[in-house]
């Protein structure tokens, strides 16, 4: 039986998803009396055109990776996690405990604590949604909703009455000590003669980052483990069959979803507030979805979905600032994006493919 070439499941229909998406986005903006194409040259300008505007996407793009791995290793499980937001938010919670808690000499110290904190604090509040999945049956969409409004409460709690510096009336921890300061682009390509604006956010989580899109890789696709995971995810009969403990690989999947999305926080908390805020993850747990989806869970999809979210998120900041076009609209062109490569993947899909198939270009 012949089915449609990988190439153009992986590459051509997400290009004309895009490409819809932002025709459509095109429009609206010239239906508000906008020009279209200086829109577009906008964003672009503003998101690669000078170090600033990179620093920020490669930002962006940093926490979309996190959150978009998540959700992605998850999915390999077939479990849907939308509690990448309030994981996020917890991560960051580890991560701030961990920088208040001693006066760290060295990032290079602070970094792999800060690491190890994130992540076990993201894992720990996927834990339970994990747990009422595999041994009680509860739908790990509902719970991990829930867990994102437990989190958001929470935080503010403690922000509020127990971790808020004395005096501050804002509702944040006091500063991290600067042994806990991360090493910007501007500071780490100095050495190298090379400029790079020294306000831009962009930080080491990004290689960070990078090092977890190849432990994704080896991890799903090269390691037993890995197979357990999308055995199970593919067929849980056939994995129950195969020896393939379903509440298990459901528990570790969402462990490993928990600790990645707890990672975030390194970039956001750590690297760019250097102290716990309120609503620092920014939604950056929901964008992981379409993250995830849009990068077929392969970690080159996710990095480069993470990348064209970060120019969505940076490029809309340059269009309100400089053409006064509304933040609204910004979100409408990113739920474009989402809708078209997400929710309405078949109306593109479907037809591509039964052209494939009709001039036998399909692969057997």
């Amino acid at each position: 039986m012949k089915k449609m070439p990988k190439w153009a499941d992986v590459l051509l229909i997400p290009v004309i998803n895009l490409t819809l998406a932002f025709l459509i986005s095109g429009l609206v903006i010239w239906a508000i009396g906008k020009d279209p194409w200086v829109a577009i040259k906008t964003m672009v300008q503003g998101s690669f055109g000078d170090s600033r505007g990179l620093g920020y996407t490669l930002y962006y793009t940093t926490n979309f990776i996190f959150t978009g791995l998540a959700v992605a290793v998850a999915s390999h499980a077939r479990l849907f996690n939308i509690g990448g937001e309030g994981q996020a938010t917890i991560g960051g919670l580890g991560v701030a405990l961990v920088c208040l808690a001693l006066p760290w000499p060295h990032w290079t110290l602070a970094l792999p604590a800060a690491v190890i904190g994130g992540a076990l604090f993201g894992a720990a509040w996927a834990a339970i949604p994990a747990y009422l999945q595999a041994k009680r049956g509860s739908h790990i969409v509902i719970t991990t909703i829930m867990f994102n409004f437990i989190a958001a409460a929470l935080m503010g709690y403690l922000l509020v009455n127990v971790l808020k510096e004395p005096g501050n009336m804002a509702a944040e921890t006091r500063s991290f000590p600067p042994g806990a300061h991360l090493p910007t682009f501007h500071e780490m390509l100095a050495p190298f003669g090379i400029a790079f604006n020294k306000n831009a956010p962009a930080n080491i989580s990004f290689l960070v980052a990078i090092l977890c899109l190849i432990g994704f890789y080896i991890l799903i696709w090269k390691t037993r483990l890995g197979y357990a995971i999308r055995a199970f995810g593919q067929s849980e009969t056939a994995a129950v069959y195969a020896g393939i403990s379903p509440v298990k690989i459901t528990v570790i999947a969402m462990l490993i979803s928990g600790g990645l999305a707890g990672l975030m926080a390194i970039n956001n908390v750590m690297g760019e507030a250097e102290r716990l805020i309120l609503n620092s993850v920014e939604g950056a747990g929901f964008i992981g979805i379409a993250v995830a989806l849009m990068g077929r869970n392969h970690p080159v999809g996710v990095f480069l979905a993470a990348l064209l979210f970060g120019f969505l998120y940076q490029g809309g900041a340059e269009l309100a600032l400089w053409e006064s076009i509304p933040r609204e609209l910004i979100v409408v062109i990113q739920g474009l994006v989402i809708l078209l490569t997400g929710a309405l993947d078949n109306m593109v899909r479907a037809p591509i493919e039964k052209l494939f198939l009709t001039f036998g270009k399909g692969e057997a």
